[in-house]
């Protein structure tokens, strides 16, 4: 504090919880506090269970005598199953989905006006629970077309009997006989639908089947017919496309080919072998022409050498002239130019041979390139004729298996009536069907418990007051104090023989009641709350008015000088002060009298007789400009002067969140206490006095949550009195007493 050196500047002496560091949260979510919770609304349950009780009793005894009339339906795969088209065969599926779809229709729009359109439900009284002619409407008008429909819904009940394939379908009504009547004509309309039904979807079917059947007709009659022109135009036999002219031809052209690049060879050989050969070699060689005597030639020279044997021997007896001799000459020659000529003939022929057996070849090689030619366009032609082929016998087998189940579909139109078999007719009832009347009570006394909880839950989330420590120690992250009693007036404060002081400050009459032991308490607390040496200058303030703080500062400053100390007790709240109705004593001269120097200190305390310790300053009279008068340096000097006197000076102050005097106060204390009223103030309120504190720099202690009422759930048997307590308190008998400024108080607010 500035105005003691002993004392530590504003802000700093603050323990550390008042730093924010202190952090508590709400984190039970036990069922303890939700027991806490109903305890606390306690009332709402039981309003909520009392309004479904009556609720239940007259839903009891005033419950419609309804009729319920069944009839019960078999519904059944039939014979005509095996004639089915799989296109339509719904019936092989699983038999729960099937039993689903069939209750589906039967509850469907389409089924309730029919029915409705031929029983005439839209005009019927009993059918619309009216006494009396009705007036006439039209199903053809959407809004009576909708209600009764939604009305046979509602009072329709189609049920699958387990493990069957039966269907239960009743109608309520609070006539007997229309109950069996709509039953029975559900079931007969929908025996009728699903014959009319399934038997269009069959023809359906049918006439679509016929237009494809014609046009595949037509198909396969073409196919057929491209397919007959290609085998005719590709040379097939029959249905055999592997004898064909072209393959034979080609076996035959490729064997002559052989044969004549054979003969070519052959004869090349020869005509080579004889035109480089000696020609007296030749007739030894190879045979010479084929198809004649190898032995011409042969015998050509051998007729001259002969002749040339005779012609020497001539030569040499008779001499070269002798006419025999030249004979035999001549003839010699003449055999030599035939041996010449005989030689040139052979090769000749052999070179004609060669190239004959050349030409031969080319024309035959040529005849077998352009069959192949021809084979190589066969087999992309009989590619063609294989896949016209396929596509005939495909559409061919499309057409017989559509053509054999357009058969079956005719059969199987006239058995889909046999799929639907009426086991029991409905019959009138003959007694109403009740609900019993403890299960209907129990069953509203259940929905109101269940929504007096959610009701109450509720209620908790939406309320804003701050209940319990925790709560405000969450919301405003500052310790508690203490928790200060709802005050009682004791049997001797209505007696009427106590001084105004007595009457007030409740901790003088009641010292060892519950309340007198919590500002003890709070007491302990402040003490405390600063580490070396307790706070001198206290102040108490509030968010809002009517919290409390005014009777908490006149009761804390009692408490405070019951000790072996001197106390001064200051009304800080300038406009509407209060402490000297509290005390009795007179407020014309006070705070604002000596901050003016119009009186001293000393000549403007008051001393209260029942408290010799504690002086008071009240606030004297109410100023034009209060927050400059508490913010000037003649404030902070008269704190200063008090503090060298008293040991503790508590000082009330106004609400900070309504002016800004507490504020301004706040920064010279040595602790703040924020008084808080127990369900009074909201969560928003209280954190904005806070950081309004904080950011002031004020030493903010903590919280005091005010006006307890200690029997709540929160609080039940917070203290532990309910086991202890003291003897002379046991007798008497409290009531509530007023925290800010009402009754016996002259406008005073606290």
């Amino acid at each position: 504090m500035a105005f003691q050196n002993t004392q530590t500047p504003p802000g700093m002496n603050m323990p550390e919880t008042n730093q924010g560091v202190f952090s508590s949260t709400i984190t039970d979510t036990s069922l303890s506090e939700a027991l806490i919770t109903l305890r606390k609304r306690k009332w709402v349950l039981i309003w909520a269970i009392l309004a479904s009780l009556v609720y239940g009793i007259f839903r009891a005894e005033t419950q419609p005598r309804m009729f319920a009339s069944f009839g019960r339906i078999q519904v059944r795969s039939g014979a005509s199953n095996e004639y089915r088209l799989s296109a339509v065969q719904g019936f092989n599926t699983d038999t729960t989905t099937k039993m689903m779809t069939e209750i589906e229709i039967l509850k469907s729009d389409s089924l309730m006006l029919t029915v409705a359109r031929d029983m005439d439900l839209a005009n019927n009284p009993a059918f619309l629970e009216k006494k009396g002619p009705v007036p006439h409407v039209s199903l053809d008008d959407p809004a009576v077309r909708q209600a009764t429909i939604h009305r046979l819904q509602s009072f329709l009940q189609v049920t699958l009997v387990p493990k069957t394939d039966i269907i239960s379908i009743g109608y309520s009504s609070l006539d007997p006989k229309l109950s069996a009547d709509i039953a029975n004509k559900v079931i007969s309309t929908y025996i009728q639908r699903s014959y009319e039904t399934r038997f269009a979807s069959t023809q359906r079917v049918s006439e679509w089947m016929e237009g494809q059947l014609d046009d595949l007709k037509q198909k396969v009659e073409n196919s057929q017919e491209r397919m007959m022109d290609l085998q005719k135009q590709l040379g097939i036999l029959g249905f055999d496309p592997n004898h064909n002219q072209i393959s034979t031809s080609l076996e035959d052209l490729s064997r002559a080919a052989g044969q004549a690049e054979l003969a070519r060879i052959i004869a090349e050989a020869r005509y080579r072998v004889l035109s480089g050969m000696d020609p007296n070699s030749i007739e030894g060689s190879i045979e010479t022409t084929p198809g004649t005597a190898a032995t011409e030639l042969t015998q050509l020279r051998a007729q001259a050498a002969t002749d040339k044997a005779n012609y020497a021997q001539l030569e040499a007896n008779l001499g070269p002239n002798h006419p025999q001799a030249k004979a035999v000459k001549a003839q010699i020659d003449e055999l030599d130019k035939e041996i010449k000529d005989e030689e040139s003939r052979l090769l000749l022929q052999a070179k004609s041979s060669y190239i004959v057996a050349q030409a031969n070849e080319k024309q035959t090689t040529a005849a077998l390139d352009q069959q192949k030619a021809d084979a190589y366009k066969l087999r992309d032609d009989l590619v063609e004729y294989t896949l016209r082929q396929r596509e005939y016998e495909s559409e061919r087998n499309l057409y017989d298996g559509l053509l054999q189940r357009l058969r079956t579909a005719s059969v199987q139109a006239g058995l889909e009536s046999l799929e639907i078999d009426v086991v029991d007719q409905a019959l009138p009832p003959a007694n109403p069907v009740l609900k019993p009347q403890s299960t209907i009570i129990l069953t509203a006394l259940a929905f109101g418990l269940l929504g007096g909880i959610a009701i109450a839950f509720l209620m908790e989330s939406l309320d804003t007051g701050l209940r319990s420590i925790a709560e405000i120690e969450s919301v405003t992250e500052l310790p508690s104090l203490a928790i200060i009693p709802r005050g009682r007036r004791s049997s001797a404060e209505q007696a009427g023989h106590l001084t105004t002081a007595q009457r007030n400050i409740s901790v003088l009459t009641q010292p060892k009641s519950q309340f007198a032991e919590a500002f003890r308490s709070l007491r302990t607390s402040l003490l405390l709350s600063t580490a070396g040496h307790p706070p001198k200058f206290i102040l108490l303030t509030s968010a809002t008015p009517s919290e409390g703080k005014t009777t908490t500062a006149s009761n804390l400053a009692t408490i405070l000088a019951q000790r072996d100390t001197r106390v001064l007790l200051i009304d800080g709240d300038l406009r509407r002060p209060n402490i000297h109705h509290r005390f009795g004593l007179n407020g014309k001269t006070g705070l604002t009298t000596v901050l003016t120097g119009a009186t001293t200190l000393e000549g403007t305390v008051q001393n209260v007789p029942e408290i010799p310790n504690l002086d008071i300053l009240p606030s004297g009279p109410v100023p034009p400009f209060p927050t400059e008068m508490l913010g000037s340096e003649t404030m902070e000097e008269l704190l200063k002067r008090c503090g060298d006197i008293y040991t503790h000076v508590v000082l009330d102050s106004p609400p900070i969140l309504s002016v800004t005097d507490g504020v301004i106060l706040a920064r010279m204390m040595d602790a703040v206490v924020l008084v808080v009223r127990h369900g009074k103030s909201s969560k928003h309120v209280v954190r904005r006095a806070r950081d309004l504190l904080l950011r002031s720099g004020a030493p903010i202690t903590g919280i005091v949550l005010n006006a307890v009422d200690l029997n709540s759930p929160e609080y039940y048997g917070y203290y532990g009195y309910s086991g202890y307590s003291y003897s002379s308190v046991d007798s008497e008998g409290w009531e509530s007493q007023a925290t800010a400024g009402t009754g016996d108080r002259k406008g005073g607010r606290g």
